[in-house]
């Protein structure tokens, strides 16, 4: 089954954040955004699935990169997915302190990294939101806060589309109600 868009908001210089139910590891864009652990050690959840679905040589890079700190990135190619890339957010794990900044960190520097190599389109999960334990409508104010903020600021952005990619119900309706009251 095709992943399907249920929200689209527009912004300066024809930006567009979609809000879109299905798999990650299907998704056909520049960059897939993996909620990574500090390890990158991609053992369950997303990661889980995008090593499966892209074979080891994800998990190989990531091992040569070794330790990136909470709210950092890494990147390597893709393996087998339809992306090229994956870029590797370290989300805080619940309880762990400073975690409002520690995930728009994250999900910044994805953003920025994403620029930087040029890239036109990205896909975003619910980062920390599985087993790291965030609050999952907190999760969806700041990851769509933290995209729409940086639309709005960088229009000449390579960047012309963030999809934030979610899998399961419980998350999706959380992520639409939080989209409906998003300006844009």
């Amino acid at each position: 089954m095709a992943n399907q868009e249920i929200g689209i908001k527009h912004f300066p210089g024809d930006k567009l954040l979609k809000l879109v139910q299905g798999d990650i590891t299907t998704e056909e864009v520049d960059a897939i955004v993996n909620a990574a652990n500090s390890y990158l050690k991609h053992g369950g959840g997303v990661a889980g699935a995008i090593v499966r679905r892209g074979g080891h040589i994800i998990q190989e890079e990531s091992d040569k990169i070794g330790f990136v700190p909470v709210g950092e990135v890494a990147l390597t190619t893709a393996g087998n997915l339809p992306c090229k890339y994956v870029i590797h957010a370290v989300g805080p794990r619940w309880g762990e302190g400073d975690e409002d900044n520690k995930l728009k960190n994250a999900v910044l520097n994805s953003l920025k990294l994403a620029e930087e190599k040029g890239f036109q389109s990205i896909s975003m999960p619910a980062i920390s939101s599985g087993i790291f334990g965030f609050p999952k409508d907190r999760c969806a104010e700041i990851i769509l806060s933290t995209v729409a903020n940086y639309f709005q600021e960088h229009p000449q952005s390579s960047l012309q589309e963030v999809r934030i990619c979610l899998f399961d119900t419980p998350t999706v309706e959380v992520f639409k109600e939080k989209f409906k009251e998003m300006e844009g």
